[in-house]
């Protein structure tokens, strides 16, 4: 009994106290070439080549880089996009294009096994990642631009000469160990575990090292890339609330002596640019003269494209570099023709499947945008379950690749609606543009509140026992003039915020929820108190002479 008693004891202070001497490799080891590290995790797919040439694959790039990172089969075309730059190239084509200048690459994307690989020297210029290459083993440590490392070496309470540290696979001295390293080795320290440090060699071993065997050096960040201050024509809008109206031009477009003064007003965005097919082309309106009137006068233009809101000749426009290129290129040719000041992108009646195309759109123009001294703003809906009018819409994702997203907080109750409601009640308006900040993450400062400066007359009559409901969309001016000739006495809606008034004629029921200088004031005050980035009016032919002065207060 005493001498089983002993030898359970000696076993079990043996496995209590004795480290495991057991070696192991790690799993990627003898199975990857070039195995890539991100934060002591390995990738799926090896890198290619070494030094510049070396090869990083598209889907660990789109993984941990660049979620937005393109590649179109059809045309083996890579489509890369940040802030200032819009890069395209063609697999095993030395060809390529930097915002739509030719570039010589020094090396090319390439396909080997089915996998797409791109070069790194490019990925490391647009994105400021950092490479770090292993001779020995072959690894590969990806570093982000702004990651910061925590830099360390081993360390031995040892005086042998041959002393090592181990390194292994779990927090515990009974796991086998991956590598036995030297004093003053280099590790970057990922993770801590109790009395453990979780850390990387330069070959991309990773594993467990007790900390009393580590020295802490230096935290390293990674070099983020510089940020290019804003164009000049843009910086105006960094202290600026923009007090935009739309010009609704259709097959005339007015004459700006018949205009009259915009007191308050700081950006006119006239109608003037149409998709007009699936290959990408844009019909213009464009009136020189215009734009001389509105620059006489202190306001910029932003001319509104338009996809005509054909959701057929959209999808084709959309669905290549190519095609949403030849958009591009000849809006900033009329933008520079016309000496424009901005652009104003309104897409409307598109596909739920097309959303992602739009938002690819953006980004593609947003770098030529920029270099032009642009400012880029889309036109969006309230959020809702509507399929052509509000799925399609990233907002969370434009806002990246726009100076501003204009909110079309109106339309409430439309055209064809079978109920007479509000076009835009207060709650209803403001509801929208809290769901857009609260749930799409988008800055105030960066969403336009929409206002309308119409209203609806609705028509109500009674057949076979229903409702039956038809409007006709009037402006201000129409209103008052409704209101004097049947001598009507406005009364607000608490509901809507609004003014209402209603009256029988020939049979049926009319019903008008007022746009006029107390709901501007109140829309005004609340993009002050949500601090939005400005407002816009649709439109401008609509407004009645005392709106402009009441929309003016936004500015102060």
């Amino acid at each position: 009994m005493v001498l089983v008693l002993l030898a359970a004891g000696a076993y079990w202070a043996a496995s209590e106290f004795l480290p495991s001497w057991e070696h192991a490799d790690p799993d990627w080891k003898g199975k990857i070439e070039k195995p890539i590290f991100v934060a002591g995790e390995v990738m799926d797919l090896p890198a290619l080549d070494s030094g510049e040439g070396l090869q990083l694959p598209f889907t660990v790039i789109q993984s941990v880089i660049d979620p937005n990172i393109r590649y179109e089969e059809e045309t083996k075309s890579v489509i890369l996009t940040t802030q200032r730059k819009l890069v395209l190239m063609k697999t095993d084509d030395m060809n390529g294009k930097i915002n739509n200048k030719p570039v010589q690459l020094l090396f090319a994307p390439v396909e080997k096994d089915g996998n797409l690989y791109l070069p790194a020297y490019l990925l490391k210029d647009l994105y400021g990642i950092e490479a770090h290459e292993d001779g020995d083993s072959g690894a590969v440590l990806l570093y982000r631009a702004g990651e910061s490392l925590q830099t360390a070496h081993v360390q031995t309470s040892s005086r042998k000469k041959d002393a090592v540290v181990a390194m292994r696979q779990g927090s515990s001295i009974h796991t086998p160990i991956l590598a036995e390293m030297k004093p003053g080795e280099n590790l970057r320290i990922l993770d801590e575990a109790g009395d453990w440090y979780y850390a990387q060699l330069d070959n991309g071993y990773a594993g467990y090292v007790k900390k009393k065997n580590v020295v802490l050096d230096e935290k390293v960040t990674i070099p983020s890339l510089e940020e290019q201050a804003a164009p000049q024509a843009k910086q105006k809008w960094q202290s600026t609330i923009v007090n935009l109206t739309w010009e609704a031009v259709y097959n005339v477009a007015p004459k700006p002596s018949s205009i009259g003064e915009l007191p308050g007003v700081n950006v006119v965005s006239p109608t003037w640019f149409s998709l007009v097919d699936g290959k990408g082309n844009v019909q213009s309106k464009a009136d020189r003269a215009y734009v001389n009137w509105a620059h006489g006068r202190g306001m910029q233009v932003w001319g509104l494209f338009s996809n005509s809101f054909e959701p057929e000749i959209t999808s084709e426009s959309l669905s290549t570099f190519e095609r949403r290129m030849t958009t591009i290129v000849q809006m900033l040719h009329y933008a520079k023709l016309y000496d424009l000041d901005g652009i104003n992108i309104d897409y409307e009646n598109v596909y739920t499947k097309d959303g992602a195309n739009l938002t690819q759109f953006m980004r593609e123009l947003w770098p030529l945008a920029q270099e032009q001294g642009l400012v880029i703003s889309i036109d969006v809906t309230p959020k809702s379950n509507s399929e052509m009018w509000s799925a399609f819409l990233d907002r969370r994702s434009l806002a990246e690749v726009t100076d501003y997203l204009i909110v079309m907080a109106y339309d409430e109750h439309w055209a064809a609606s079978p109920v007479s409601g509000s076009v835009a009640s207060l709650p209803w308006a403001r509801s929208s543009m809290t769901r857009i900040i609260e749930e799409d993450d988008v800055p105030p400062g960066k969403l336009i509140l929409g206002i309308p400066l119409y209203t609806r007359v609705w028509t109500e009559t009674q057949e076979d026992g229903s409702t039956k409901v038809k409007s006709k969309a009037i402006g201000m001016k129409k209103a008052q003039e409704i209101i004097k000739e049947k001598s009507l006495k406005p009364k607000l809606s608490e509901e809507t915020g609004q003014n209402y008034v209603e009256y029988r004629e020939d049979g049926a029921l009319h019903r008008i929820w007022l746009e006029d200088k107390d709901s501007l004031a109140r829309r005004v005050e609340m993009a002050k108190s949500l601090q939005l980035g400005g407002i816009a009016t649709w439109n401008r032919s609509f407004a009645s002479s005392e709106a402009w002065e009441v929309l003016s207060k936004i500015a102060n």
